[in-house]
């Protein structure tokens, strides 16, 4: 995939040609990037491919095993005394 720098959204987009687009579909669809891909014929864009924005509620339990909480997750780490 080749990258290429969308003057109107000024970020770096890749770029795929539609006969390997059409041979690698569903490995760039698994790997696809939240800027998406610029598909092309004959290295002129003809279609941009975005993903679907998730949900707030999908996001939920996403990360459930892939995260670890170290020590106290309350905690400030900051003693002080109620009292004084």
């Amino acid at each position: 995939m080749d990258k290429n720098c969308d003057q109107s959204y000024i970020v770096v987009m890749k770029r795929v040609a539609a006969a390997k687009f059409k041979e690698q579909c569903l490995s760039i669809l698994d790997h696809l990037d939240p800027e998406g891909v610029v598909i092309t014929k004959h290295g002129n864009p003809v279609a941009r491919l975005l993903p679907i924005e998730r949900a707030s509620a999908d996001l939920i339990g996403s990360l459930r095993g892939k995260m670890r909480v170290k020590d106290d997750i309350e905690s400030t780490a900051v003693k002080w005394n109620a009292g004084d």
